[in-house]
């Protein structure tokens, strides 16, 4: 993980685990960043809740500050506490929303990670970093200059949090299946696109210093093939970006980090290009 500033840590009194904590933690110990503690809830009944939050983390030599707060919604209490904060990370931990539930509402942690100008790092598990796999999800058929700049985020990131836990990072990318009315015949048939990939990830994996041990290129949806791949690696994290769709807001997140957030039996970090974060940035100070 990059050297953040300042980490906002979304607390709940109802989760007694505690995982984001836990995890904003370990990301404090190494950066030596200040943890803020928000707890968003209409009611702010959680004054001792976080004060001793903040007398045990001071023992232990964290710099810390506490906050409740309510702006609407979850996600909006969030962003407006990341946003006044100025912090560089938000880590929150993810429960998924009950199909029915989703079905009829957009979860909140779906609309945090569309519009949280930060990266965000949705906590799933207690699983140990340390010495695990790192799974970085690119898409190496996509180089125009959003896609790279995000990738070469998204590889760093990846790297980072490998360097923190002392793991190992891998690295994931996707191509389509073939088409037989694509007018590319390159894409018609699966040994060309294949082959037409590998040629591609050769400079990725130049760049990044990526093994081919360490990429693995599958034919078949991202959305599919990120968790399978995670799963089968074990990952401890998984690191996903996002890029610009049309319409809307103009900075909503890919369906991709969306779908794969309750599926993966991992920890999820979700970033976005510069421009994104800009946008989003505009967006929040406009309200």
């Amino acid at each position: 993980m990059q050297a953040n500033r300042s980490i906002l840590v979304v607390m709940d009194p109802q989760q007694a685990d505690g995982l984001a904590l836990k995890r904003a933690k370990l990301i404090a110990a190494v950066t030596h960043s200040h943890l803020h503690l928000l707890v968003a809830d209409k009611k702010q009944e959680h004054a001792g809740y976080l004060a001793a939050a903040k007398t045990d983390l001071e023992q232990e030599g964290f710099s810390v500050s506490t906050q409740q707060a309510w702006h609407d919604s979850t996600y909006q209490t969030v962003i407006a506490a990341q946003q006044a904060e100025g912090c560089d990370l938000v880590v929150k931990q993810h429960v998924p929303d009950n199909p029915l539930k989703k079905a009829i509402l957009t979860p909140e942690d779906w609309k945090l990670l569309r519009y949280c100008p930060s990266p965000v790092l949705m906590v799933k598990t207690d699983t140990p970093w340390h010495g695990g796999i790192i799974l970085a999800a690119v898409d190496v058929g996509n180089s125009d200059v959003q896609h790279r700049t995000l990738h070469n985020s998204i590889v760093n990131h990846g790297y980072n949090i490998a360097e923190l836990a002392q793991a190992t990072l891998h690295v994931i990318s996707a191509h389509p299946s073939p088409m037989l009315s694509a007018a590319d015949p390159t894409f018609q048939l699966k040994e060309t696109i294949e082959a037409r990939y590998r040629e591609q990830c050769k400079a990725f994996q130049a760049e990044y210093a990526v093994s081919d041990e360490r990429l693995h290129i599958e034919e078949g949806p991202a959305d599919v093939l990120i968790p399978y791949t995670a799963q089968k690696l074990k990952a401890a994290v998984t690191v996903i970006g996002t890029v610009a769709r049309t319409g809307l807001s103009g900075a909503l997140i890919g369906n991709t980090a969306e779908v794969v957030l309750d599926i993966l039996e991992s920890d999820v970090l979700v970033l976005k290009p510069d421009s994104i974060t800009s946008h989003l940035e505009e967006l929040v100070a406009q309200r």
